[in-house]
């Protein structure tokens, strides 16, 4: 294999022309383009919702009820009969449904308590101490993997990993004498293609559970999704995507990259990295008391048989006030440690400090909650015209009659999520727009919400290394052009193409191993298979 680097005239449209795959994404970069905002496409989802629903409300259109006699919401016909928007009863509920299909969405309230706690932590410099010291010191033998590693748990803190972790990575490569593009991969394939697994539990579980709970209901009405259904599956898979992650660079991206040249770079020699200063790992080390001292407070209020986070009929962990308020945890979580750290350190010496913390973290939500509020009137609209309800029959019916009812059904709609997230890459967007379709329907198949979440997963992580339309990709060209000035698009994306080849071959075989091998539980309490 050549180990030249490529020429200074090499282009995007140069390295498209390398594989038709390759051009298939430039296809898809353009298309994306011609999209409006994913605001827009809600605002544009629910005028459609409103007139498919007046036109198939005008031809009576219905579909047998697959729920037994006797379930809530079950009318006395059998049938579940489209319900129109464009009449007086339908402008009654959008007109009063407005304001608390907003605020009653559940992943709203979820998503930014946690971003409270997660602020506090990131704004005191604890996470970017933390995720320093973890890669900057750590053995030159492992530092591939250390570096994926890092990158898969950064994302409890949203943009920490491609702020701070993807440049340093790129710059530590270099330091150690090694291709720096190939410790940029690493760490983009850890962050973006390893989104959703992660060891503790973040502020993408509430959202994604929520909207799956509202898609759920749609079948069944009391049926609940905690943020942590899908925990022991990410748990284990971040240890998989941090060993498939680190393979792929060294065997196959390193090797491809060649030797470093110098004179294709920018001003890489002006960049230093921030070594961990003592001050620095003494408010680590108290950060880390205080976090277990934290544990085991809540282990007390969970282990013990009369714990009080217990469920109070029952006794167990299931169902119990520990589970329905583990937001509360994740926020107290990052809160108590971020405290201890910016104490320590000096960077949070006084209340208004957490306040500004918290305030900064909200504010850069100002975009996700206007798209909440178009996407949570979609989500309702859909299921209060039983529109999302009878799609579901329709594909289940679909299903049953091809015999496509079998455990392979995850493999298509894995792919099916992946090619989605090639034009639609927020992964909260994607799913409030696939799963009142998708959910319910696999429901009827026979199989349950956190089963089907954990799929939805794997298929949104896999393809985000290689879409322009994730939000960030355009910081990770700039940073990957500083160590090559003239790199475009599409060497960037056949870069991280092995990745996403990879993790979606590997991540499925393993989701198929752990859920029907073993018969594993995607998380506590969580199901594998829907019984009405």
């Amino acid at each position: 294999m050549s180990t030249q680097p490529p020429s200074q005239h090499t282009t995007a449209e140069d390295i498209s022309k390398t594989g038709a795959f390759v051009k298939f994404l430039n296809i898809v970069e353009r298309l994306g383009n011609l999209l409006p905002h994913p605001i827009t496409l809600f605002a544009l989802f629910c005028v459609a919702v409103i007139v498919v629903s007046g036109v198939a409300g005008y031809f009576e259109l219905s579909v047998m009820d697959p729920r037994p006699e006797g379930t809530a919401g079950r009318s006395a016909d059998g049938l579940i009969h489209v319900k129109s928007l464009m009449t007086a009863e339908g402008l009654q509920t959008i007109v009063s449904g407005l304001v608390t299909n907003f605020t009653g969405f559940t992943p709203l309230g979820t998503v930014l308590v946690a971003l409270l706690g997660v602020g506090i932590a990131e704004r005191s410099g604890l996470l970017s101490a933390g995720m320093r010291l973890m890669v900057m010191g750590t053995s030159p033998r492992i530092v591939t993997y250390t570096l994926v590693f890092a990158g898969i748990v950064s994302n409890t803190a949203s943009e920490l990993g491609y702020v701070v972790l993807i440049p340093m990575a790129a710059m530590i490569f270099h330091s150690l004498g090694r291709h720096p593009l190939a410790g940029l991969a690493a760490a983009f394939a850890g962050v973006s293609g390893g989104y959703s697994a992660n060891l503790l539990l973040g502020t993408v579980d509430p959202l994604l559970s929520g909207i799956t709970e509202a898609a759920a209901q749609m079948i069944d009405p009391t049926y609940t999704v905690g943020p942590e259904v899908n925990w022991y599956f990410m748990f284990v898979s971040t240890f998989l995507i941090t060993l498939l992650g680190g393979l792929v660079t060294e065997k196959i991206v390193e090797p491809k990259l060649g030797k470093f040249d110098i004179s294709q770079a920018g001003d890489i020699d002006k960049q230093q990295m921030e070594h961990v200063s003592d001050l620095e790992k003494h408010g680590l080390k108290m950060a880390g008391i205080s976090v277990v001292i934290f544990t085991a407070v809540l282990a007390l209020c969970i282990v013990p048989e009369s714990a009080p986070l217990r469920h109070p009929d029952t006794g167990l962990v299931a169902g119990s006030p520990f589970l329905k308020g583990i937001v509360a945890f994740i926020f107290i979580g990052f809160a108590i440690p971020g405290l201890v750290y910016g104490k320590i350190v000096g960077s949070m010496k006084k209340d208004t400090d957490v306040i500004d913390a918290m305030s900064q973290s909200m504010s850069t939500m100002g975009m996700y909650i206007v798209l909440v509020f178009f996407a949570s009137q979609f989500v309702a609209f859909f299921k209060w015209t039983n529109l999302g309800a009878i799609l579901a029959v329709a594909g289940a019916e679909g299903l049953n009659s091809i015999g496509l009812t079998g455990p392979m059904v995850f493999v298509l709609f894995i792919m099916l999520c992946g090619v989605i997230n090639l034009s639609l890459g927020s992964a909260s967007a994607q799913w409030a727009v696939t799963a009142p379709i998708f959910v319910p329907m696999l429901m009827l198949v026979g199989y349950a919400p956190e089963a089907i979440q954990a799929a939805y997963r794997i298929g949104d992580s896999v393809t985000n290394l290689i879409t322009p339309m994730m939000s960030y990709f355009g910081l990770i060209l700039a940073v990957a052009c500083r160590y090559n000035k003239n790199l475009g698009i599409g060497t960037l994306i056949a870069t991280m193409l092995p990745y996403s080849i990879v993790f979606f071959i590997g991540w499925t075989i393993f989701f198929f191993i752990w859920v029907f091998g073993l018969g594993l539980p995607v998380g506590p309490g969580a199901a594998t298979y829907y019984t009405p």
